[in-house]
């Protein structure tokens, strides 16, 4: 399947593009899926090699080689009958079928992520939430039943991040599978190249990290080469793995795999590292009760500012990652913190293909002449950061527990609400202790603004985009935004500090509570889009949603 993808991935870039505006049928025709497709601006994302001895440009070409494999994983991940159905689709030479194939691989899958996941593709039903971690036919409340009934390990198994459901040949008993016999083939592959990797660099931290890694794939232990991860501090910066959960639409408990290969920007780096050591600050002055706090944070949180060299699975399906914060195993994070990882050159791609055009459009005038990438950058950071912040690990009935295994399905969703609405109070303090330059103020909320449209425009059936409408309905209640009479949109900067503030609250208390009822009723009630930002929404359907990157360098480190 690998080689098949590979070849599906470059048939689809070289097929004609068709030309959008034919009226779509029941599923869209080529024309139709040439319009979603330009929902996407192509940037080529290119990073200077040049001072790159050559033992680490070839440590980076086969850690690259390695998350092309990663790429098929993810795929069968996220659909149990993508295999079959790009094979088909690659015995089809029509336009059509191209079309097809192109946008499936865009989305991983055979439904559009920016169109409530939609089939566009004949015969193809709703998109199943279990993905293909869990077995097809079977109802989410009969596995909670089955998992309430194993014994603490077995259970603690059966929820872990590493491991399918299946069922056993010829019963309807239920079996734990761990992701290193599941993928087995592919893993076993992606492991030589990652060892093949490691002996190429003179970097002994990303020697270390890639050998254990490469042992992680075939033992399931992932726990050690995250320790390493944490260390890296070379040139390059690979993260490859199985990490995000967002795909696990029933428990949110399976981890995906995905890759990134990037290089790291020292001089951004060093600018940044600064915020990292005023987070027990932010923490310390978190609007909520003394004891909700952290009083001690574990160890300071790693801030790396990368560019990126290639992408694959997770990473590489509809909306372009902008940073990310890893790994999410509380164990290291206890140990080692999280390190937050920023891609510069998809940041600055993002900021100039779709943010500058949606301000123009929607904001005022006096905070169009507001935004700037500085602001928007340092937001995504702020963002990052504070994912590690507030409550993790909590106590609920007399029990320890987590706050992502008590909020469920509404986890993913509060959390990026947190991470967004607190990265903007953590900016704050860093421009009142004089962390950050006092000019950020004037900037950062008329950025924001423009963003939370972006966020938007990617519709609300995701973790970010329920958590960007609950923050819009209360910023709009609280007079924080309000929506003007030309169409355009203002920003208070006082009653948006305090809204900022009042949310934070909220939505930390419900975490620290593992309160999932609540936190499911907030949802509810403040994901709803108001007139105004519908029409507004409508005024920027033509402005790319998001990019899509093109890896020419690393194409170009191919033999």
């Amino acid at each position: 399947m690998i080689g098949a993808l590979a070849m599906a991935a470059a048939l689809a870039a070289s097929a004609p593009a068709a030309t959008a505006g034919a009226a779509p049928g029941v599923f869209p025709d080529a024309a139709e899926l040439a319009r979603r497709e330009a929902r996407y601006a192509p940037v080529d994302l290119t990073v200077d090699l040049s001072g790159l001895p050559p033992p680490e440009r070839e440590a980076l070409r086969l850690t690259v080689e390695a998350a092309r494999i990663v790429d098929a994983i993810f795929l069968r991940q996220a659909w149990a009958g993508n295999e079959a159905l790009v094979l088909r689709l690659l015995d089809d030479p029509s336009p059509l079928a191209r079309a097809r194939l192109a946008y499936l691989l865009r989305n991983k899958g055979p439904w559009d992520r920016l169109d409530a996941d939609r089939p566009f593709v004949p015969g193809i039903g709703e998109k199943p939430p279990a993905a293909d971690f869990y077995p097809a036919g079977v109802t989410k409340e009969a596995l909670e039943r089955w998992m309430a009934g194993l014994a603490p390990e077995a259970r603690a198994q059966a929820a872990g991040f590493f491991t399918v459901i299946r069922r056993d040949p010829g019963s309807d008993a239920f079996r734990i599978v761990p992701y290193s016999v599941e993928y087995q083939g592919a893993l076993a592959l992606a492991a030589r190249k990652l060892v093949e990797a490691a002996e190429a660099t003179r970097d002994s931290k990303l020697e270390a990290y890639l050998r254990e890694r490469a042992a992680a794939f075939l033992s399931n232990d992932y726990y050690r080469s995250d320790l390493l991860w944490m260390d890296l501090d070379g040139a390059v910066e690979p993260t490859i793995g199985p990490y995000e959960t967002y795909e696990d639409g029933w428990f949110g408990a399976k981890a995906a795999f995905e890759a990134f290969v990037c290089l790291r920007d020292d001089e951004e780096t060093r600018k940044l590292a600064r915020y990292s050591a005023a987070l027990q600050d932010v923490e310390d002055h978190l609007p909520v009760e003394p004891a909700l706090r952290n009083p001690k944070l574990g160890a300071l949180a790693p801030i790396r500012v990368v560019n990126e060299v290639f992408a694959a699975g997770d990473a590489r399906h509809g909306v372009a990652t902008a940073a990310f914060n890893l790994p999410n195993d509380e164990r290291v994070i206890q140990e080692k913190g999280s390190k937050r990882v920023m891609l510069k050159n998809v940041q600055r791609a993002k900021f100039d293909k779709v943010l500058l055009p949606i301000a123009d459009r929607l904001l005022a005038p006096a905070d169009r002449a507001n935004v700037a990438f500085d602001p928007f950058f340092t937001h995504i950071l702020a963002h990052e950061l504070v994912h590690g912040l507030g409550p993790h690990r909590i106590r609920v009935g007399g029990r320890e527990t987590s706050v992502r295994a008590e909020l469920a399905d509404a986890y993913a969703a509060m959390e990026e609400a947190k991470a967004d609405v607190a990265g903007l109070f953590a900016l704050e303090r860093f421009v009142d202790r004089g962390v950050a330059d006092a000019g950020l103020r004037r900037t950062m909320y008329a950025t924001y603004l423009a963003g939370m449209f972006r966020t938007l425009a990617f519709g609300l059936h995701e973790a970010h985009g329920r958590g960007m409408a609950l923050q819009m309905s209360w910023f709009l209640e609280h007079g924080a935004v309000a929506a003007r009479k030309d169409g355009t949109f203002a920003v208070d900067a006082a009653r948006m500090r305090a809204a900022v503030e009042s949310l934070t609250r909220e939505i930390v208390t419900l975490q620290a509570r593992g309160d999932a009822a609540g936190a499911r009723a907030l949802l509810e009630r403040r994901t709803v889009l108001a007139p105004e930002v519908k029409a507004a929404l409508q005024r920027i359907a033509d402005v790319p949603v998001d990019v899509a990157p093109r890896f020419v360098t690393a194409d170009r480190l191919a033999p």
